[in-house]
């Protein structure tokens, strides 16, 4: 199984009006509801793929629980999250219709005591025993050492198992140097990581940091990956317009089940970018349009960096 962690957990709210006004009182058109946080939409995504995939990280309050509901019944998806007494967050993401874009509000997340950080230590060592590949994804909630993912880094490695880290700021700079296989950071958080904002100096600085290879997203204009097999570009047929939340995290998804299923660069590359690119084109964060995912496949564009 693919094992996902979410340090962060959230209820994710979507909210859809007809254009969004700043000062105005606005009437909402329709609300949506669905666990959340960057490891739990890449959990989704692969089930969805038929991928067998386990959750942990921490779970709590009422939004904890409406997280462990959502989840439950999701075929190939094993809840393993920890409880906390603090309450999980929610995030707000509010559409607009007439423009497209879409605005995102997102809460901190609870206090995690340090019991409670122990206790998921305990349950990630257990976890780790029979994963295939694992995704650290996230913001950390208060409460954790900012080193958490160098430290969880370190502990797939020593069980041999490939870990992908997809965060960013500090949590991010002390995990590349844990070297993972895969970090995955957009543009400006590659930026802030190298002090480079060109995207394939900043990405092969990265990779000399500690990380075995580097898979950079850019938003509209797809992926840039340096790896020890080679540099890609794959890119999406066209810009893409819709709701971008969880693009990001269908693109984890798509790496990590082109690892799992041992497929060659270009081919995980050209799964992530179609993913992400149908997931844009699904009217809620986090999820994707799978008949575009099948389109896309055929006409991602993958070439030598």
């Amino acid at each position: 199984m693919i094992l996902t962690v979410t340090l962060n957990t959230a209820l994710d709210i979507t909210y859809r009006v007809r254009s969004l006004r700043p000062h105005a009182s606005h009437r909402v058109s329709e609300v949506a509801e669905r666990p959340g946080g960057k490891g739990v939409n890449v959990a989704r995504v692969l089930a969805a793929l038929g991928q067998d995939v386990t959750v942990t990280g921490f779970a709590g309050g009422g939004t904890g629980r409406a997280v462990r509901d959502g989840l439950t019944g999701t075929p190939g998806l094993t809840d393993a999250l920890v409880p906390v007494a603090g309450a999980t967050r929610r995030t707000i993401a509010v559409v607009d219709e007439r423009s497209g874009d879409t605005t995102q509000l997102n809460e901190p997340g609870p206090q995690i005591e340090p019991a409670e950080w122990g206790a998921f230590l305990d349950r990630y060592e257990e976890l780790l025993g029979g994963a295939s590949a694992v995704a650290l994804c996230g913001s950390l909630p208060p409460g954790v050492p900012v080193g958490a993912y160098a430290k969880l880094v370190r502990l797939a490695r020593a069980q041999g198992v490939p870990v992908l880290l997809d965060t960013s700021g500090e949590p991010l700079r002390r995990g590349v140097a844990a070297r993972p296989d895969i970090i995955k950071p957009n543009a400006d958080e590659l930026a802030e990581l190298t002090g480079s904002h060109d995207p394939l100096r900043a990405t092969q600085d990265a990779r000399r940091r500690g990380a075995h290879a580097v898979v950079a997203s850019l938003g509209p204009d797809g992926l840039l990956a340096v790896t020890p097999e080679g540099r890609w570009r794959a890119t999406p047929p066209a810009p893409e317009f819709g709701n971008p939340t969880g693009a990001g995290d269908s693109a984890v998804a798509g790496l990590l089940s082109g690892l799992r299923d041992q497929l060659p660069w270009p081919d995980r590359l050209t799964r992530a970018v179609a993913l992400s690119a149908a997931t844009v084109r699904s009217p809620t964060a986090g999820d994707f349009d799978r008949a575009a995912y099948e389109k896309l496949l055929a006409r991602v564009s993958v070439t030598v960096a």
